[in-house]
């Protein structure tokens, strides 16, 4: 008798992982493909703190510079070529999901002139503030101007570009 019901465990064993399995299989899929409905648009690309800033930014820089807004690290900046394989993916780790708040370029070829950073009050947090000295060293090693504007309730045409034409020279 015992040498019948040790085959028989085992078999039902088995029979119990494939049917896991299967269930398991399907599931993935079915998530998988419910993945679309799990996303919807955006209210806005910007907050309405930027928005604001943008506004005041764009008229500013009128005729002078073409804006983008959110604009990953690393669509601006590269991590040196010739650089291992290893060094290279965790230099490149560190920026593939941080963003310029602002970016502007030349309107004629489109080169990347300066970034502005708009710094509201989570700027002051602790991780924020590692965050943007770490930006700000990214940015002036690449070669890139950062401006940092605080937030407010309204801003100065006129103050931004002085600001961003007195210091760009």
């Amino acid at each position: 008798m015992q040498q019948l019901l040790l085959p028989a465990i085992v078999l039902l064993i088995i029979a119990m992982v494939i049917n896991a399995t299967l269930k398991v299989i399907p599931a993935k899929q079915r998530s998988v493909k419910a993945l679309p409905l799990l996303y919807e648009k955006e209210d806005g690309l910007m907050s309405p703190t930027e928005l604001l800033f943008f506004r005041s930014l764009e008229a500013a820089v009128s005729g002078h510079y073409r804006l983008f807004s959110k604009v990953r690290l690393a669509d601006i900046i590269r991590v040196k070529r010739g650089t291992d394989r290893r060094s290279w993916q965790s230099a490149f780790n560190a920026i593939q999901s941080k963003h310029v708040d602002f970016l502007a370029v030349d309107p004629v070829n489109m080169t990347i002139q300066f970034a502005i950073e708009l710094d509201d009050k989570s700027h002051q947090k602790p991780n924020r503030k590692e965050r943007d000295v770490f930006v700000d060293k990214v940015l002036a090693g690449a070669g890139i101007p950062l401006f940092r504007f605080p937030a407010q309730r309204s801003y100065s045409e006129q103050n931004i570009r002085s600001r961003l034409f007195d210091e760009q020279r």
